[in-house]
C-alpha cells in the first residue's frame, strides 16, 4: 500500500471515530494529527506516534475506538501495533507486515511484503513541568474532552447567539413547519459549528429516543458513497443500502458540506436524500465554512440548501473569548479533585486579545497556562506571553506599527499610500482609509486616536468618526465583516 492509499485509509479511520458517541471531533483532530498509519494488511495495522505521551494516551483511551473503526470499515478484527516514530537503529527487532493494495482488502489480490522496524527506545527526557503537564492533560482529556458536546457547555456571545437559538429550536422540535428545515449553519473553522450539530444530536437522542439521529462528516459520507459505488459491480444492493442507511434517519446532520463542492456524484446523492427528507418532513441540518451561495456548486443545490434557515457564526468578540476562557477554567476545576487553578485576569485578557478566531487555539493556550500554573502556582503576564509566543504563530506577538496596517490595507484594496493619507474623499479611498483607522485602533492597543489620526493626516475627531463608522457597519454588513476578518488574518500572520 503506497503513501496515498495509507493517507486515504487513515482519513477514513479518523472520520469514523469522530462519529462515535461521546467523542470530540476537535480532540480527534488534535491527537490523531500526531499519529501516522505506516502500514496495514487484512487484520493488522502499524501506527506510529510522534511522542511517547501521545502513544500512551492513545493506547489508554483510543485503542478500542481504533479497533472499532477498523472493524466497521474493513469488516474484520484488527491487531493494532502502536509505536514511537523514531529513527530506527540496526539493533532493533523487525516486524514483517504484508502490504496489500487498498482494493485488495475486499478483493484479496496479490500480496507483497514490506519490512518495518519496530523502534524500542527510552522516553526522551523533558523538563519536569512538561512531564507534569502531560500527566495533567492525560487525566483532563479523559474527563473533559470526551464529554458530549451539548447546548449547556456552548458559550454564547453576540457572534453566535442567533445560530445557537436556531439550533436549539430545531433540537426541541425537529422537522416542524417553523422554516428551519433545512437548518444551515456556516462560519470559519473552529467557531463552533460542529459543537452545535453535536448538541442537536445529543439533545434529540436524550429527549426523543424514538427518533433516529445520524451525524456524519462530509468526508465520511463521501467514503460511504465511494464504497457503495465500488461495490455496485459485485453487489447490486450496495447503493440501495447506502441510501437506506441515511434515509432511515429522522434527523440527518451533515458537517462541512463545502467539502463536496467538486464531487458531483456524492453531492447529487446528498441532494436526493435532502429532497426526500424535506418532502417527508424529516429534519436536515447542514454546516459549511461559507454561506450556501459561496460554495462552488450548481445553483439548484445551494438555493435548496438555503431554502430554510441560514445562520452564520462570526469570529468571537473579546467578551465571548473571555467567557470561553472562564468556562474552560471552571470546567477544569470541577473535574479535578485535587487541583484548583486561579488564572490572573490580565493573562486571561492577554489570551483573549492575542488568540485568533479559532476556539481550538484559544483553548490550547488556556491549557498550556493551566499546566504551568499546576507546576508553579503563580505566573506573571510576561512569563505567560513568553510561554505562548510560539503557540499563537505570530498572532499579535510582534509589535505592530501604524505603517504596517496602512501597507496591508493599501495592498488589499489596491490603493496608493499617497491616497491613503491624502485629502481625497472618494468612497473608493475613504472606505479603505476608515478600515485602516479601525484596524489601527483594534490591533495597536497603545496607539492613541490622536496618534492614529495624525498618521493619516487627520485629526482626533476624524479618527473617532472613522472608527465608529466601521464599528457600526460590522453589525449591518456581512462584506465588511469578512474584509475585517481577512485583513486581521493577513496582518497578524505577517507580524
Amino acid at each position: 500500500m503506497n503513501g496515498i492509499e495509507l493517507a486515504h485509509a487513515w482519513e477514513q479511520i479518523c472520520s469514523r471515530i469522530k462519529t462515535y458517541n461521546g467523542v470530540s471531533a476537535s480532540q480527534v483532530d488534535a491527537i490523531f494529527s500526531r499519529l501516522e498509519l505506516q502500514a496495514m494488511s487484512t487484520g493488522c495495522a502499524f501506527i506510529t506516534a510522534d511522542t511517547d505521551f501521545i502513544r500512551n494516551w492513545v493506547e489508554k483511551y483510543y485503542l478500542d475506538l481504533l479497533k472499532a473503526a477498523f472493524r466497521d470499515i474493513y469488516h474484520t478484527e484488527f491487531t493494532i501495533f502502536l509505536e514511537l516514530n523514531n529513527t530506527p537503529s540496526p539493533a532493533t527487532p523487525e516486524i514483517v507486515i504484508p502490504d496489500i493494495p487498498l482494493s485488495a482488502l475486499t478483493e484479496q489480490t496479490n500480496n507483497q511484503t514490506i519490512t518495518y522496524t519496530r523502534t524500542v527506545c527510552e522516553t526522551p527526557k523533558t523538563p519536569e513541568y512538561e512531564r507534569e503537564a502531560e500527566e495533567l492533560l492525560e487525566n483532563y482529556e479523559k474527563k473533559v474532552y470526551l464529554q458530549p458536546l451539548t447546548f449547556d457547555n456552548f458559550v454564547i456571545g453576540n457572534s453566535n447567539q442567533t445560530a445557537y437559538k436556531m439550533a436549539l429550536a430545531v433540537a426541541q422540535n425537529p422537522g416542524n413547519k417553523q422554516g428551519l428545515n433545512p437548518l444551515f449553519i456556516y462560519g470559519k473553522s473552529g467557531l463552533g459549528k460542529t459543537h452545535l450539530l453535536r448538541a442537536i444530536q445529543n439533545y434529540i437522542e436524550s429527549t426523543r429516543p424514538e427518533l433516529k439521529v445520524i451525524y456524519v462528516d462530509s468526508s465520511e459520507f463521501l467514503n460511504d458513497y465511494t464504497d457503495s459505488a465500488v461495490e455496485r459491480s459485485k453487489d447490486k444492493d450496495s447503493f440501495i443500502n447506502f441510501r437506506n442507511k441515511y434515509e432511515s434517519a429522522d434527523v440527518l446532520l451533515i458537517d462541512d458540506i463545502q467539502s463536496l463542492q467538486y464531487k458531483p456524484g456524492t453531492l447529487d446523492a446528498v441532494f436526493q436524500i435532502f429532497n426526500k427528507f424535506i418532502n417527508q418532513g424529516k429534519q436536515m441540518v447542514l454546516s459549511a465554512d461559507r454561506s450556501p451561495k459561496n460554495i462552488d456548486i450548481d445553483e439548484r443545490y445551494w438555493s435548496r440548501f438555503a431554502s430554510g434557515g441560514t445562520f452564520d457564526i462570526q469570529p468571537p468578540e473579546i467578551e465571548t473569548k473571555l467567557g470561553i476562557i472562564k468556562s474552560y477554567i471552571d470546567e477544569f476545576n470541577q473535574n479535578e479533585d485535587n487541583v484548583h487553578v486561579i488564572m490572573p485576569v490580565d493573562i486571561q485578557n492577554y489570551i483573549a486579545e492575542n488568540s485568533s478566531s479559532n476556539i481550538r487555539e484559544l483553548k490550547g493556550a488556556v491549557t498550556i497556562i493551566i499546566c504551568r500554573l499546576i507546576d508553579e502556582k503563580t505566573i506573571t503576564l510576561s512569563e505567560a506571553a513568553d510561554i505562548l509566543k510560539e503557540h499563537f504563530h505570530g498572532s499579535g506577538m510582534k509589535k505592530l506599527a501604524i505603517s504596517d496596517i496602512q501597507s496591508h490595507v493599501e495592498g488589499f484594496f489596491k490603493i496608493k499610500h499617497a491616497d491613503m493619507v491624502g485629502k481625497t474623499r472618494d468612497r473608493n479611498i475613504a472606505y479603505p482609509r476608515q478600515i485602516a483607522i479601525y484596524l489601527c485602533r483594534e490591533l495597536i492597543k497603545d496607539a492613541s486616536l490622536e496618534q492614529i489620526g495624525e498618521a493619516f493626516g487627520r485629526d482626533h475627531s476624524t479618527a473617532i468618526y472613522s472608527y465608529r463608522t466601521i464599528d457600526k457597519r460590522l453589525d449591518e454588513n456581512r462584506e465588511t465583516k469578512e474584509e475585517i476578518e481577512a485583513l486581521k488574518h493577513i496582518i497578524l500572520n505577517d507580524a
